[in-house]
């Protein structure tokens, strides 16, 4: 939804732009009024699901008191468990191709031209979209810097989120450090009515 908003170019977005390429996070009362038109639409009439939101328990709160405010509420928190350093290699490995939406990897999914320097850093010049020869581009918030703050902010004000959830019983945890097959398996368990 953020970067639906961000595309629009609206005033939300642009707000929400220029804090995400900061490396910040995006204020509440934007998100939350993205949110809301957003869970007005059509397709969104049996449900839907929110990734990467709330992410303080202030936001929680807000989203719960929104959500009572349209006769909905939170069924289901799902958290993807991974150690903080395989967080930083996926992350900061990651390039993608602006206009297609293409992305790579330095270590999964390398374009054909990348080259490395002598530290094993892939050489910017060198990272071009296997289908255009266009040059790809690391997003502003995929750098290791901007990966450190939102990591301090996610054990500092994301995690109490799930103390806020799990006396409702709606907390399910899902082991994110494996193969793409066992972490879909597990969050489709967790998605059960009474998952894990």
């Amino acid at each position: 939804m953020l970067r639906a908003a961000v595309a629009a170019k609206s005033e939300v977005g642009l707000k929400a732009a220029a804090v995400m390429k900061a490396g910040g996070l995006v204020s509440d009362d934007i998100v939350i009024g993205i949110i809301r038109d957003r869970i007005r639409e059509p397709d969104c009439k049996f449900g839907f699901i929110l990734d990467g939101f709330p992410r303080t328990l202030v936001q929680a709160q807000t989203l719960d008191k929104m959500l009572c405010e349209e006769g909905a509420c939170v069924t289901k928190v799902i958290e993807l468990e991974v150690p903080d350093s395989v967080l930083e290699e996926r992350i900061c490995g990651r390039w993608i191709h602006k206009k297609s939406g293409r992305s790579y990897h330095v270590k999964f999914a390398p374009p054909k031209t990348m080259k490395k320097d002598a530290k094993g850093n892939p050489v910017p010049e060198s990272m071009k979209d296997d289908e255009t020869g266009e040059p790809l581009m690391q997003r502003a918030d995929d750098t290791a810097t901007a990966l450190q703050k939102r990591l301090m902010g996610y054990h500092g004000e994301t995690v109490p989120i799930l103390s806020h959830y799990s006396p409702k019983g709606v907390v399910g945890k899902v082991n994110a450090n494996q193969g793409m097959d066992g972490v879909w398996d597990e969050v489709l368990e967790s998605l059960k009515r009474g998952g894990n």
